[in-house]
């Protein structure tokens, strides 16, 4: 099944190029050139895509999740 979804990039100060969707929950990823952060964009979208339909296959599906984290102040 194809999907369209939306890739927001970014250029760091660091010269890297940052990728996040708010159609793909999860996807973060970095790349050194705007051509593999479009490439890595799609193929990280696609895995998660899958491992989400794959967990929500006979698990219902929550909006928002709550994790409680640890952190060295």
């Amino acid at each position: 099944m194809e999907r369209i979804i939306r890739l927001q990039i970014e250029k760091l100060p660091e010269g890297v190029y940052l990728v996040t969707s708010e159609d793909v929950q999860g996807l973060v990823t970095e790349a050194p050139t705007l051509h593999e952060a479009i490439e890595w964009g799609r193929e990280n979208a696609r895995i998660l895509l899958q491992l989400q339909n794959k967990h929500d296959a006979g698990v219902e599906f929550r909006e928002s999740l709550e994790v409680p984290v640890v952190i060295a102040a």
